[in-house]
């Protein structure tokens, strides 16, 4: 598998590099919160556009399937950061709406430590429905957050439901690839 930097110049690079400065200016206009919220949502379309865009124009790579989530990891990490620095989301609130990175945890270590396990992925990057919606709720709560509204508890309980079918749904597709690659292995050898 090969790593390139010149993949980070391509459109879906540069959408997922995008976050990281969106990040920054997160957490600078916290204070106008419906700039801080344009700035979420800039953020929340650039991650939807560059899996889209990677898919549909054949641009998805390894580098690309490596920067992406960690820059998403680190936008969200600041933001969320800033919401308890600035007293809208408890310590609690956020282990609630991150249950699914808590359950993805073993996960991308697994991933990170298995190079035919980097390369599946790579090769055939997946959305997946139920990590969509866990992002949407994240984005969606955290948008009300900034405003203190009142439904930001029942989002929160909404969100932690999702994250953790998500990241069960993420588990339960890379076992069964593992599985499905191991059957495919054996038969091979039998023939």
């Amino acid at each position: 598998m090969n790593y390139r930097a010149k993949d980070l110049l391509l459109v879906p690079g540069l959408l997922s590099l995008a976050r990281v400065p969106l990040a920054l200016v997160f957490a600078l206009v916290i204070g106008t919160p419906w700039v801080a919220l344009a700035v979420l949502l800039l953020a929340g379309f650039t991650d939807v556009v560059d899996g889209w865009y990677a898919r549909k124009f054949d641009q998805a790579t390894p580098t690309g399937a490596v920067v992406d989530p960690i820059t998403d990891k680190l936008f969200v990490a600041v933001v969320v950061l800033t919401l308890v620095v600035r007293g809208h989301l408890t310590p609690i609130d956020i282990v609630l709406l991150s249950t699914r990175e808590i359950g993805e945890v073993p996960l991308v270590l697994w991933l990170a430590l298995s190079h035919a396990r980097r390369r599946a992925r790579a090769e055939q990057p997946l959305a997946n429905l139920p990590g969509k919606t866990a992002t949407l709720l994240q984005f969606v709560t955290i948008g009300l957050a900034m405003f203190g509204s009142r439904y930001v508890e029942g989002l929160l309980v909404a969100t932690a439901i999702a994250g953790a079918v998500a990241a069960i749904a993420y588990w339960v597709r890379e076992i069964s690839k593992v599985r499905a690659a191991a059957r495919a292995s054996a038969c091979e050898r039998v023939q």
